[in-house]
């Protein structure tokens, strides 16, 4: 599936058109395209690179926003974002966060597994730092999000 078809569902639910422009380009700019362009150009030079292309992501929805109103041509939504994003405790909330609980097991026995086996195949790939980095950053901004959440709860 393309990002297109999925641009269309965001679209009908409610995501402004500079939002939906970001996310079509976004597909310009991945990890692995970050990784490939750091094997062969080295870190600095990709960074770079990945800087430049997430500006001119932004700056190129922005500026197509802004067009496309001052001619009056944005398309509308079917939704209003306030009539769909609601955020309530039910069986989803609790899905997420057993499925969370998961996927740090698994990643953990991963880990275990990786420290008793040689990975041939793996030493090939090169560069673990950037997943790890990022597996890492998804951890933090879980934890964050979760003790935002209790916290507010709270109050």
């Amino acid at each position: 599936m393309g990002n297109i078809p999925l641009a269309t569902v965001l679209n009908e639910n409610g995501v402004l058109f500079a939002g939906i422009t970001g996310f079509i380009y976004s597909d310009l700019m991945v990890p692995p395209l970050v990784h490939i362009n750091a094997k062969y150009y080295g870190w600095r030079v990709a960074l770079y690179i990945a800087g430049v292309m997430y500006v001119s992501i932004v700056a190129t929805a922005l500026i197509l926003n802004g067009l496309f109103s001052f001619l009056g041509i944005v398309p509308e939504s079917a939704r209003v974002v306030s009539e769909i994003t609601q955020f309530k405790i039910d069986y989803t909330f609790w899905m997420n966060i057993v499925f969370t609980f998961i996927a740090g097991v698994l990643i953990w026995l991963n880990k275990k597994y990786l420290q008793n086996h040689e990975m041939k195949m793996m030493k090939m790939e090169g560069g673990g730092k950037i997943k790890k980095i990022a597996v890492s950053l998804f951890i933090l901004i879980n934890l964050i999000g979760l003790s935002l959440f209790a916290y507010t709860q709270l109050l």
